[in-house]
């Protein structure tokens, strides 16, 4: 019985030893791909938020992106009052909690932006603020973009990350899809280009409407892009879907993307379609 008492004492002595051991490590130190199921230290995710592995970019918000895609960015500010418009239970809470969240003021960032020579108009959607959904407020800060690139004769470089529609505005979420078609038009049919780059995820009405209107399209490698998710297309069809169905690599495949681009290169692609349009329309 003493031995039995003394064995005891010790394990737990070893249990509050590993316990103490385990508190003393960083918590998030490993991080898995979603894509290819790697694991690492998250260290090696590096300056580019990507998998070491496969490439694949983890979803980042809008100002880190800016940290290393531009050599100078000037935000749009615009005093753009949000509103619920169908009396959502806690969503102008919502709205604020996300604020803060992010530091920025709705799903997208916006502004004038520069690589280089290259002057253009950036639009970056971050799916921290409710899953980059597409809002009134959203909508009206895209169409400023598309409408102020027009006015300076500029490009507008886009970049898409989002959950689709936003619910908490019902209809008035899906009337954006047009105002945004309308101010991508009138920019096209003034001759200019619009670059779009679909991340992880780009799906629902931002797919269905500005995320496939680009002169050129591109994406990031194993980015989830789609209109339906996997659920409402498997129940709807009653089989079963590959895997890769959604995937950047099959959209690219098939048509519906130009290319597939690393973030490591992104920013010298960018300047180098943009250089291109340019002299195209001189």
């Amino acid at each position: 019985m003493q031995l039995y008492q003394k064995q005891n004492r010790i394990s737990q002595q070893h249990v509050k030893a590993d316990q103490k051991a385990a508190d003393k490590v960083p918590a998030n130190l490993w991080v898995k791909c979603p894509k290819c199921q790697q694991t690492f230290d998250q260290a090696d995710l590096g300056r580019y938020s990507t998998c070491p592995n496969c490439d694949y970019g983890f979803r980042i918000g809008a100002r880190k992106r800016i940290e290393w895609l531009v050599d100078d960015f000037s935000e749009f500010k615009l005093d753009l009052p949000e509103t619920n418009p169908i009396d959502f239970p806690g969503y102008l809470d919502k709205i604020e909690e996300c604020k803060e969240k992010t530091q920025v003021d709705e799903s997208v960032l916006i502004g004038s932006a520069k690589i280089d020579d290259q002057r253009f108009a950036l639009g970056i959607m971050d799916p921290g603020f409710i899953m980059g959904s597409l809002g009134s407020v959203t909508g009206a800060k895209i169409t400023y973009l598309f409408n102020w690139a027009t006015k300076n004769h500029l490009s507008v470089v886009l970049f898409s990350a989002s959950g689709g529609a936003r619910m908490q505005e019902g209809i008035f979420s899906l009337m954006q899809m047009q105002k945004i078609t309308n101010a991508v038009t009138t920019h096209s049919n003034a001759g200019l280009f619009y670059l779009s780059v679909l991340t992880d995820p780009t799906t629902g009405g931002v797919t269905a409407s500005f995320a496939n209107q680009g002169d050129v399209i591109l994406a990031e490698p194993h980015a989830l892009i789609g209109f339906a998710g996997r659920r409402v297309i498997e129940q709807t069809m009653h089989q079963k879907i590959a895997d890769d169905l959604q995937s950047a690599e099959t959209l690219f495949k098939n048509g519906f993307v130009d290319a597939i681009v690393k973030r490591q290169a992104e920013k010298d692609v960018i300047a180098q379609l943009i250089r291109l349009n340019e002299k195209r329309q001189s």
